[in-house]
């Protein structure tokens, strides 16, 4: 699994201009989805596979990109349920992911919300980018209704708002390098030896071990 940089001019090329199938990859959080499935509504996961990868949100406490990429269909720590085509892109592997590093820069991890932005949020902005259309209603329905019922919620996923953006200055990649390791430093030696946050060198990417996202079933 790895992260997306928030501002990052590095592309890849995919050697052709076919359009890409766009598939939505539905995972379930918890098993009473098999029950709740058959009546429209449920707790789920969802990613976007293009151009042989998959791209999700999750969240994290810091200022920066939430969204990260993985193996089509293995998101870690979910079951998949059923993989759903949303149609094609002529966008080349450079230019969608061009597009996921400027999404990145809205869905930074700590903006991370379960009812008002999670990942299916995500992956509806870019079908509605790419298509047009939205993602399937019964995917992300549970936080839509939940948005007229927040009162009904557990205190611990209740948030007034959710910020667009973090109220926090804008970083460069070295203070953006300089601050986690300052703040990895400060952690205790039993938590350096499990940490989960890695960066490149060159500060960029970071690269992600364990399971450093905080994810829908872990807010419940």
């Amino acid at each position: 699994m790895r992260l997306f940089p928030s501002n990052s001019s590095k592309g890849q090329s995919n050697g052709g201009s076919n359009r890409a199938l766009l598939h939505l990859n539905v995972y379930d959080l918890t098993p009473i989805n098999n029950y709740l499935y058959w009546f429209g509504i449920g707790i789920y996961h969802s990613g976007i596979e293009v151009h042989g990868l998959e791209y999700g949100f999750g969240a994290h406490e810091y200022p920066t990109s939430g969204v990260f990429e993985v193996e089509p269909r293995s998101c870690p720590g979910f079951i998949f349920r059923r993989s759903i085509v949303l149609g094609s892109t002529n966008l080349s592997r450079s230019e969608f992911r061009s597009l996921m590093e400027q999404l990145s820069q809205k869905y930074h991890g700590d903006t991370y919300h379960l009812i008002a932005k999670n990942c299916s949020h995500f992956t509806n902005e870019v079908c509605m980018q790419l298509t047009g259309k939205p993602i399937p209603g019964w995917v992300n329905r549970l936080a839509q209704l939940g948005s007229f019922c927040n009162c009904l919620l557990p205190e611990s996923i209740q948030v007034t708002a959710v910020r667009h953006l973090p109220d926090h200055p804008a970083y460069s990649d070295d203070e953006r390098s300089n601050s986690a390791a300052t703040s990895l430093t400060g952690e205790s030696d039993e938590e350096d030896a499990n940490h989960h946050l890695l960066t490149t060198q060159n500060g960029d990417v970071a690269f992600l071990k364990e399971k450093p996202l905080r994810f829908a079933k872990e807010l419940l």
